[in-house]
């Protein structure tokens, strides 16, 4: 108890900017799993076809370009916390828009993608910069650790509640009504909208800026920016697998909702504790070594799914998964906030213009990443896709970690040149 109790103090002793981002980001962590989890489990049940997933999630990641950009304009005259707050309302209300449609055709997916990429596109481009803005150097492992735990516990709380919720209540009666399966999907949208109002609320206590410079939309960079857009592009080709894959692996090898739950919380109560304790005592120079750890846990998961194809080899990989994903996120995203840090000061731009750039480089790796397995299912098989698109995506990623380390040196180099 004395130890949370000193960790509880440490928190309160941020910036109150930094406390309330943490708080909101508390709520927002119980709806992300159903936004990356749950929506690609819809979509796979009601279509039973992997391709519509990878399909809505393709056009997810447009939405999520297109509104950057419209956001860069709106940050001109329009508080980052309004932008910010639209984001997360946007994506509950889009889901539980996406789960009343009763069929599920190209048109409607490519729609109801574009719609929650719209919502992310506000919520994660104003996340970055409040991030950015709110916080240092010197505090940001700790700024993620703590966010990754957050997160890490929701991956393991939300699966397990609302996949034991739909398998109980498929088929039951509810207040004098049966329940089927998609009406199950909506009770539970409805929690999630209740949850980002929620979130909202926490946030409005935050004191937010807006960049004072206006120009934001560049195309030419530094060398030192080209290397981050070619990292990002890695992390974004393996994201567009982590949202699709576990879902269709799960249920076309493992079983319904329900194990698709019990397997995303195995691994993630030890992912949760480790990533905090790194993010409170790893230092900048330790990031290397957690992001090359994080790249050979995903590498060895692909591999088993690859080799087995079965219930048991999609169990290690999105177990791997559960662990990879903090373990990456906690040391890329400093990397990524001091790349802008210092490539900011350098070509004396707004920030806004390096986090839409970013979002281009995901997007490119997403798009490749998606369309790789797409022309895989197409040309050759969906098993065969399924089986090896990770594989090669996964050899790909490692790539990251020379490109990171050399990131950096040069940020680091760049900083001290300053100094």
């Amino acid at each position: 108890m004395n130890k949370l109790k000193k960790e509880y103090l440490f928190f309160k002793g941020q910036e109150l900017n930094m406390q309330t981002l943490l708080k909101t980001n508390m709520i927002y962590a119980l709806v992300l799993p159903v936004v990356e989890i749950f929506v690609g489990a819809y979509i796979m049940r009601n279509t039973s076809d992997p391709i519509s997933v990878a399909f809505y999630q393709l056009f997810m990641y447009i939405g999520i370009v297109v509104t950057s950009l419209i956001n860069g304009f709106l940050l001109r005259s329009i508080n980052v916390k309004y932008l910010y707050a639209g984001g997360i309302l946007v994506s509950g209300f889009s889901m539980f828009a996406m789960m009343s449609i009763q069929s599920l055709g190209f048109m409607e997916l490519g729609v109801a993608g574009f719609v929650m990429g719209a919502a992310a596109g506000f919520f994660w481009t104003n996340r970055y910069l409040l991030t950015l803005n709110n916080t240092t150097d010197d505090n940001r492992n700790y700024f993620f650790g703590l966010e990754s735990f957050f997160f890490s516990i929701g991956s393991i709380t939300v699966p397990l509640i609302i996949g034991a919720f739909i398998s109980r209540i498929d088929g039951k009666e509810l207040f004098g009504y049966e329940v089927n399966i998609n009406q199950a999907y909506q009770i539970v949208t409805c929690m999630v909208v209740v949850l980002t109002v929620l979130a909202c609320v926490i946030l409005w206590k935050g004191k937010f800026t807006n960049p004072v410079q206006k120009d934001f939309l560049y195309f030419r960079f530094c060398s030192l920016w080209r290397k981050m857009l070619l990292l990002s592009s890695l992390k974004g080709m393996v994201q567009g697998f982590l949202v699709t894959a576990p879902a269709i692996l799960v249920l076309k090898l493992v079983g319904d909702e329900g194990a698709l739950g019990l397997i995303q919380g195995i691994s993630g109560a030890l992912t949760a504790v480790l990533v905090y304790i790194l993010g409170r005592v790893a230092k900048p120079k330790d990031r290397t070594k957690i992001f090359v750890v994080g790249l050979l846990i995903f590498f060895i998961g692909t591999l088993f799914n690859g080799i087995l194809f079965s219930a048991t080899g999609v169990i290690v990989f999105v177990l791997c998964k559960v662990v990879f994903q903090p373990l990456f996120d906690l040391a890329y995203f400093p990397i990524m906030m001091q790349t802008i840090d210092a490539t900011s000061k350098m070509e004396k731009r707004n920030e806004y213009a390096y986090i839409l750039s970013h979002e281009f480089g995901l997007f490119l790796g997403r798009a490749f990443g998606l369309i790789l397995f797409i022309a895989l299912a197409y040309l050759i098989s969906e098993d065969f896709a399924l089986k090896y698109a990770l594989v090669m995506v996964g050899a790909l990623q490692l790539l990251a970690y020379p490109l990171a380390k050399n990131i950096i040196n040069e940020t680091s180099n760049t900083n001290n040149t300053d100094e």
